[in-house]
């Protein structure tokens, strides 16, 4: 799913030549993304795009050469002249007087000409792993006997050669990206960039090089970047496979007041690779060296004296947010002083809102999680870890809205609920992190999915082994790691080959509260009064269908109500209750009679403890509710979820609760017969026990003192 959504597009056309842009945001101040080299196109930029439209109008566009734009025949089209007229003409085109230039590769070397041949187009220029034309460069790599060559052969670089883009141009593309994106865990740009590549072909890159051949009208030489008067930022990794970082300093040197950023052990594509790092620099330089402020926002009252903490709430589901608010309220009892912010979204809102807390003004702004993952879903089918990698984007928006918030906000903690951006980004970035972080989750660990063969084990291991690296080398980035349940609850699962077991390296790096429930069921009262409260009549036997708050669950529901008429022939006294969620139309389920939708329901713990009977997908807060209430349930995991299919399935197991099955091959029949049977089996759940809220605010606490 796409962070956010153009608010117009279209194209400009030049010499016939159609150029394919997207404008976004609405801002005062224009910034301009300049296209690379035509193996990508301007999704490259989308890390970048989803924030800064927030503040400003930000116009990106595909270059002559791929994506939506044209492929002219004639080389002398794709001359650095042209890309340069390309750039005026989109600004043109779009009414564009003056914008801040972002320039990737030779994106930065274009916004080099322009500020230093139209001064009075440019406010500033951003040039991250810029081309440059002064300096020491990888000459042996691109140049044109190199390319020219025919040979045998072509291993490593010899794959830059016109005869073997005409053959095997996909492997030089793969290559080519690898190298762009030479830094360790790269797997998901390295994913991006091929899949970019291969919108274009190698005949038009061929003529992309041959036009290098091609002098332009103007001098390129030093005597061009110490023309350059606008405020300059080159950001650039000293890995750099594609131009060397000395060859940006040289650059930089001449630019008089130019900034120079170095990545360390960075790549080609610092935009890319290190958005949240890249993201704050530019950030940082257009509010020091242009005073363009951070649009105004809510002012959020406090006082000296008062503690503030912002609280992060993973928005898949409901559960956490039911555990969070119960946490909350007890680390208020320790410190009545506490001040509670919370960036949340939909659903997790309405019951923040329902319980009077206060959702920060910025929550508005970020992209909704919940409903990528709708996207991502099949027929009760989840890929669950390849939706979390496809999440990439959504991700780094809204860390970028949370980084505002805490930059702004004072907090003296953070409290994030597997919010994993949070975690991931001040990990990779410690210089990020701006009060205490406790860290909380209930599970720990991904793990590759059968159907996703020896590919999908390479990179649950490979991000397993980066989260383990981040962990160990900035152990102080988490002032706290809370583990939501008991060491036992950690699959006896490894990381991946050559990592440690997951039981071995949990208990060494979280604490363990047991598990947090919103509120305890024994504090509901008996299952009489509770009945009674809640409208239930005597002799009924309720059963609840529930999937949560996201979308996923329809699928699970239709079939449910196929097997209702079954059961209910079996059972006359049986009272089916659907809640559907409030982001599934009820009138979609085409529900049998005798059978109850409702889309919402806040109080549904207590009905759930009420219930004979609860039909489930396989969250965990939803299943450990109905255990901890001693209520019969079967649960449908979702197909290709890892979560659900190991971490909550081993921790069920464990509880002896619930019966376990398979949708895809559960016929209504079936599903029916599980009912029945989870009604009349006599043995209950293991307790669960009720403090873990009180234990892990306890250990909150201590961080508050």
């Amino acid at each position: 799913m796409r962070a956010k959504l153009a608010d117009s597009e279209g194209f400009i056309t030049r010499d016939g030549v159609k150029l394919a842009y997207e404008s976004y945001g609405a801002g005062a101040e224009t910034i301009l993304f300049i296209p690379p080299w035509s193996i990508v196109h301007s999704r490259i930029y989308k890390a970048q795009l989803p924030y800064f439209s927030e503040r400003f109008r930000c116009i990106a566009y595909d270059g002559r050469g791929n994506g939506k734009s044209d492929r002219p025949e004639d080389v002398t089209a794709y001359t650095i002249d042209n890309y340069v007229a390309d750039a005026l003409a989109v600004m043109d085109g779009l009414e564009v007087e003056q914008a801040i230039l972002v320039g990737l590769s030779f994106g930065g070397l274009l916004a080099s000409i322009l500020a230093a041949y139209h001064p009075t187009r440019v406010r500033a220029a951003i040039l991250a792993g810029t081309v440059s034309t002064i300096g020491p460069a990888h000459q042996a790599r691109f140049a044109a006997s190199h390319f020219l060559a025919e040979r045998d052969s072509y291993d490593g670089w010899n794959k830059f050669n016109r005869d073997y883009w005409l053959t095997s141009y996909p492997d030089f593309a793969e290559f080519f990206v690898r190298n762009i994106c030479s830094e360790p865990h790269s797997t998901k740009q390295i994913e991006d960039g091929v899949r970019w590549a291969a919108e274009t072909d190698g005949p038009t890159l061929i003529k992309t090089v041959e036009a290098r051949n091609i002098p332009p009208q103007f001098d390129v030489s030093a005597e061009m970047y110490r023309s350059i008067r606008c405020p300059v930022l080159f950001i650039h990794g000293d890995n750099d496979q594609i131009q060397p970082c000395e060859r940006a300093r040289a650059a930089h040197a001449a630019v008089s007041g130019s900034e120079f950023v170095t990545i360390r052990g960075g790549g080609h594509n610092p935009l890319g690779r290190y958005p949240a790092k890249a993201n704050a620099l530019i950030n940082d330089f257009i509010d020091r060296r242009l005073a363009i402020r951070p649009l105004a926002r809510e002012a959020l009252p406090h006082s000296a004296r008062q503690k503030r903490a912002l609280y992060l709430s993973s928005p898949i589901g409901l559960g956490h947010g039911r555990r969070d608010i119960a946490i909350a309220r007890e680390l208020r009892k320790l410190h009545p002083d506490l001040t509670v912010d919370w960036l949340a979204q939909d659903p997790v809102t309405r019951l923040l809102e329902a319980g009077n807390e206060h959702v920060h003004p910025l929550s508005a702004r970020l992209a909704s999680e919940t409903r990528h993952i709708e996207l991502e879903s099949g027929e009760h089918e989840l890929h669950c870890f390849q939706a979390l990698r496809r999440m990439d984007e959504v991700l780094i928006k809204n860390f970028m809205i949370f980084q505002d918030a805490v930059e702004q906000g004072a907090y003296d903690m953070v409290i994030a609920d597997e919010a994993w951006d949070i975690d991931h980004y001040w990990h990779e970035h410690p210089e990020l992190k701006k009060a205490k972080l406790v860290w909380l989750t209930d599970f720990v660990g991904y793990v590759p999915m059968p159907s996703g063969g020896k590919h999908e084990a390479l990179l649950t291991t490979d991000y397993n082994a980066e989260m383990i690296e981040h962990i160990e080398q900035h152990p102080g980035v988490r002032d706290r790691a809370i583990f939501v349940g008991h060491p036992e609850d950690v699959v006896p699962l490894s990381f991946g080959a050559d990592l440690p077991l997951m039981r071995d390296w949990v208990p060494r790096h979280f604490d363990f509260a047991g598990y947090v429930i919103g509120e305890h069921p024994q504090t509901f009262g008996s299952r009489q009064f509770l009945r009674e409260a809640l409208g239930y009549r005597n002799g009924e036997q309720i059963c609840i269908v529930t999937v949560g708050g996201s979308g996923i669950g329809a699928h699970l529901i239709k079939r449910v109500l196929q097997a209702y008429p079954i059961v209910k022939a079996k059972l006359p006294a049986l009272r089916m209750v659907v809640v559907a969620g409030p982001r599934i139309d009820p009138a979609s389920l085409r529900a049998p009679e005798g059978v109850e939708i409702r889309s919402f329901v806040a109080d549904l713990d207590r009905h759930l403890a009420a219930c004979d009977l609860a039909l489930v997908q396989g969250g965990l807060t939803t299943c450990m509710e109905l255990a901890a209430a001693g209520t019969p349930f079967v649960y449908f995991p979702l197909r290709n979820h890892f979560e659900q299919n190991f971490h909550v399935a081993h921790r069920l197991r464990r509880y002896g609760a619930g019966i376990q099955m398979d949708f895809a091959s559960s016929t209504p029949d079936m599903i029916a017969d599980a009912m029945i049977l989870a009604m009349s089996r006599p043995d209950r759940p293991k307790p669960v026990e009720a403090d873990g809220a009180r234990r892990a605010a306890a250990m909150i606490g201590e961080l508050l003192a």
